[in-house]
């Protein structure tokens, strides 16, 4: 692996990192905001996995940092479609609308996640670590 590779490498990790902490944080925001209930219990857990996941994608290497990757790319996903459905037809009886508080934020920072989190993991998989 050239510098240069491995200097593109870790911007997409930090990145990634970034863009974790993002959706976890609007999560954590929510809960601070009035969001309770079972519905703050999993936001709590969807920003601390956020952060965990931060963390892993900053510190781990070789076999670890590719789980990590995938696991975050997943993470990620999940986070989306779990919104998506809130949105459209509801996730475990919960809906929400757009005008909801952080809602299209999100929407964009999740979004933006999955394609740069796809692009990490293809390049952590890739690359000889």
């Amino acid at each position: 692996m050239t510098d240069r590779s491995r200097g593109g490498l870790w911007a997409l990790r930090i990145l990634s990192a970034v863009l974790l902490l993002a959706a976890g944080g609007i999560h954590l925001y929510l809960i601070f905001n009035g969001v309770g209930g079972v519905l703050g219990v999993m936001f709590f857990l969807n920003a601390l996995a956020g952060l965990v996941l931060a963390i892993a994608m900053l510190v781990l290497r070789g076999r670890l940092l590719q789980f990590a990757a995938v696991l975050s790319l997943l993470f990620m996903i999940a986070t989306l479609l779990a919104l998506v459905l809130a949105l459209t037809v509801g996730l475990f009886g919960i809906t929400t609308d757009w005008d909801f508080t952080l809602v299209r934020e999100t929407v964009i920072v999740e979004s933006i996640g999955v394609v740069v989190l796809a692009i990490t993991t293809v390049a952590v998989l890739r690359a000889k670590l």
